[in-house]
């Protein structure tokens, strides 16, 4: 067992080479699930993305669940530029795009809400 030190913040800390053990307070743990949440929207909706722009056949397994579960997200906002996707052309979708950047705002405001009375310097 190693020996125990105070550091600047109070907290014990291991001297040995075990593990540091610090508590995660919930108010991080839910903007961590936060994160988590937009990174996985954000990969469906860059990966959309990038096999709209290549023109990726939708009759693959893959690519017709990746068409689908990032068009569920993207749709909200089809509306914006009077676009209809077409599947097998190369196309830079906007609205994609658009879902892309919302949803990034939205995470990272949902974030500094949870954490807006944390001390706690892994909040964010």
């Amino acid at each position: 067992m190693g020996d125990f030190v105070m550091d600047e913040d109070q907290e014990q800390v291991r001297t040995s080479n075990q593990q540091i053990r610090r508590s995660t307070g919930g108010q991080v743990v839910i903007a961590r699930l936060i994160y988590y949440i937009g990174g996985v929207i954000s990969t469906f909706l860059i990966a959309r993305i990038v096999l709209l722009l290549l023109a990726a056949n939708q009759g693959s397994p893959f690519v017709d669940f990746v068409y689908t579960v990032g068009g569920f997200f993207a749709w909200p906002f089809y509306g914006i530029f009077s676009y209809q996707p077409h599947y097998g052309q190369s196309v830079l979708e906007m609205s994609s795009i658009v879902a892309l950047v919302v949803y990034a705002v939205i995470a990272f405001g949902l974030v500094k809400l949870v954490t807006l009375s944390s001390s706690h310097r892994d909040a964010v």
